[in-house]
C-alpha cells in the first residue's frame, strides 16, 4: 500500500469519530454482509457437521421513531457447506445448506452522546431451508440424495453498533445475529432404486452471523447553525424582560452559557423586585409530542432549580411546559431546530 493510500484510509476511518451519532427518525434502508457459522446438528439419530465459515447477506427497510425505537422488515440469505452427514448406517460428505428468511424486527438504539450508538433487537418471521446436492452412501452400495425445501417459523436476536459517517444520515453498522428456525422436514430420496423411499431428514437450524453493513436515514437534517445570540436585556423597570436559555438536542442539562444567562436573570429579578417570574419550557419537533412534553418540563424544572440556587424564591417562580406546541421557528414534524430547544424566563 502506498503512503497516499494509507493516509486516505486513515482519514476515512477517523471521520466517523468526528461525526455525531443520532437516533434514527423516519424512513431508513440498510444492507449488510458477512460470515455465518451454522451449529452442527445431532438430531433424530442424524449427525450433520458444517464447514467452519459460510456467508450471510441481508437488506432491510424500516422506520425510526426519533426516541431510539425502530421497526423494520428484512430479507436475508445464509449459506453453509455440509462437511459430513452420518446416521442410520448412511454417510455423506457434500451438499449445500441454505437459509432464506423474511423477518419483522424491533430494535432500540441507546443514545449515549457518542459517535457510536449501540443497539439491541429481536425479530420473528418465516424461514425456508434449502438443502441441495447432499449425496449419501448407504449399506450395500445404496445411494441417497437430499434435495428439498421446507419452511418454518424463524426467529433472531440482534446486537450491534452504528458508527456515524460524515454524510448526514449515513452510518456504518457492525452486528452479531443469532438466527434459527423450527426443525425443517426434508425428504431423503433413494437414487439407486427408483421410487424407493429414503426417509426424512430433520436437522436443527441454529446460526451465528457477524455482519458489516451500511444504513441510510432519509430525513436526517444537516448540522444546524449555532443558536442566535441572546438580545441585550433592557433595563427599563416597567418593561417585561425575557431571557432565552438554549439546550442541546434531547438534553435537559444546563451548559455553562445557560447558567450565565440564568445568573443574569436572577440578578435582574433582585434589582427590579420582580413580582412574578415565568419559566416556560419548549422542545423542537424531532420526537413524539408526548416525549417532547416531558422533555420541555425537565428543561423548565432545571432552569427553575438554578434560579433558586441563584437566590430567587421558589414562590416567585411559575413553571410551565409547552412541548413542541409553541416553536420559535416553525418547522415540519421531525426537524431538529436548535432555537426551539429552549426555556424562556420572563420577569414581570
Amino acid at each position: 500500500m502506498t503512503l497516499r493510500k494509507a493516509l486516505l484510509a486513515a482519514t476515512v476511518l477517523a471521520l466517523p469519530v468526528a461525526a455525531q451519532a443520532q437516533p434514527v427518525s423516519g424512513l431508513y434502508i440498510g444492507a449488510g454482509g458477512g460470515l455465518n457459522i451454522h451449529q452442527d446438528s445431532n438430531n433424530n439419530g442424524v449427525k450433520t457437521k458444517f464447514d467452519d465459515i459460510g456467508a450471510v447477506g441481508l437488506a432491510s427497510i424500516g422506520w425510526g421513531f426519533g426516541n431510539g425505537l425502530r421497526a423494520e422488515i428484512e430479507g436475508s440469505f445464509r449459506s453453509n457447506d455440509i462437511r459430513s452427514l452420518n446416521g442410520g448406517g448412511r454417510t455423506g460428505n457434500s451438499g449445500y445448506f441454505r437459509n432464506y428468511a423474511a423477518m419483522a424486527n424491533v430494535l432500540y438504539d441507546f443514545n449515549l452522546g457518542l459517535p457510536v450508538i449501540p443497539y439491541l433487537g429481536v425479530g420473528v418471521g418465516y424461514g425456508w431451508v434449502d438443502v441441495d446436492k447432499a449425496n449419501i452412501a448407504g449399506p450395500g452400495g445404496s445411494r441417497y440424495r437430499i434435495e428439498d425445501v421446507d419452511g418454518n417459523l424463524a426467529y433472531q436476536g440482534i446486537a450491534g453498533m452504528a458508527f456515524a459517517l460524515p454524510v448526514p444520515g449515513l452510518a456504518l453498522t457492525a452486528e452479531y445475529r443469532f438466527f434459527g428456525t423450527l426443525e425443517p422436514k426434508l425428504n431423503i430420496d433413494r437414487t439407486s432404486v427408483v421410487g424407493a423411499p429414503g426417509g426424512t431428514y430433520k436437522p436443527t437450524n441454529y446460526n451465528h452471523s457477524a455482519l458489516i453493513g451500511i444504513r441510510y436515514a432519509f430525513n436526517t437534517p444537516v448540522a444546524p447553525p449555532p443558536p442566535a445570540p441572546v438580545p441585550p436585556v433592557t433595563t427599563a423597570p416597567e418593561v417585561a424582560r425575557t431571557y432565552l436559555v438554549f439546550f442541546d438536542w434531547d438534553r435537559a442539562d444546563l451548559t455553562d452559557r445557560a447558567r450565565q444567562i440564568i445568573s443574569e436573570a436572577a440578578g435582574a429579578a433582585r434589582r427590579v423586585s420582580s413580582t412574578r417570574i415565568e419559566v416556560a419550557g419548549h422542545a423542537d419537533r424531532s420526537g413524539t409530542p408526548q416525549y417532547n412534553q416531558r422533555l420541555s418540563q425537565r428543561r423548565a424544572d432545571a432552569v427553575a432549580a438554578e434560579l433558586v440556587r441563584q437566590g430567587v424564591s421558589r414562590n416567585e417562580i411559575a413553571v410551565t411546559a409547552f412541548g413542541e406546541s409553541r416553536p420559535l421557528v416553525p418547522t415540519a414534524d421531525g426537524v431538529r431546530e436548535p432555537q426551539n430547544r429552549r426555556v424562556e424566563i420572563v420577569l414581570r
